[in-house]
């Protein structure tokens, strides 16, 4: 029950649909703030919110670069995430199918 109690932080962080998008552009490759910015056409101190979350979460390593901030996904957890959401995703749709 306490692995239960210890996933509920990083599942609140996962039921965004933005930082799911986030979340899957960093598997691919790191990034900056202003990249990710660029990416979703929000603001800056959205874009900061949405990335402090998934740092604390230890989904996201972040590391300076000067002034800048590059972001990356922690690959010891990512593809535990990774497999955690295709059963979902694989859920959905046959829950979608069920329904049609």
């Amino acid at each position: 029950m306490d692995c239960f109690k210890a996933s509920i932080p990083i599942l609140k962080v996962l039921c965004d649909e933005t930082r799911l998008s986030i979340l899957s552009m960093l598997s691919h490759n790191e990034m900056n703030g202003c990249e990710i910015n660029r990416a979703f056409h929000c603001t800056q101190p959205t874009i900061s919110y949405h990335m402090k979350l998934l740092v604390d979460a230890s989904l996201v390593n972040s590391r300076r670069e000067g002034c800048t901030v590059i972001y990356s996904s922690n690959e010891e957890i990512w593809p535990h995430v990774k497999a955690l959401l295709d059963v979902l995703c694989t859920a959905a749709k046959q829950k979608e199918n069920m329904n049609e």
